[in-house]
């Protein structure tokens, strides 16, 4: 099994910047990727980024395209997401995910196996 701990997001101003970081544990060998999703009340939830276990390489969504970066320490199993010039429509609950199958599910958020329990971003105008 893997489980997967985020600290608390946070409330900025539009422009303002906020890390997120995810850290796995367990099984964590096993990974193949990790990714970070959003939603906001109301909508469905989407793919923000994600990227291949070992910095392998990464995905982005288009409207955080310049704004956002992953990352990963693979030696301590942690995923990172620098988020800056953030806007209010960043606005949601975002969560990290890991995904131990053979091809990597990507941006759809069915195919991931295990998540983190969620933290809040909230972007004030």
């Amino acid at each position: 099994q893997v489980q997967l701990v985020e600290p608390g997001g946070g409330s900025v101003q539009a422009g303002g910047s906020l890390r997120l970081s995810c850290t796995a544990s367990g099984h964590a060998y096993s990974i193949n990727c990790m990714g970070w999703f959003r939603q906001a009340p109301g909508k469905e939830r989407e793919s923000v980024a994600y990227i291949y276990s070992g910095n392998g390489p990464t995905y982005y969504v288009d409207s955080v395209k310049g704004r956002f970066t992953i990352s990963q320490d693979k030696a301590t199993n942690t995923v990172y997401l620098q988020m800056n010039s953030l806007k209010p429509e960043d606005t949601a609950m975002y969560y990290c995910a890991a995904d131990s199958a053979w091809i990597c599910s990507g941006y759809s958020p069915s195919g991931y196996n295990y998540w983190g329990q969620g933290t809040q971003v909230t972007v004030s105008s």
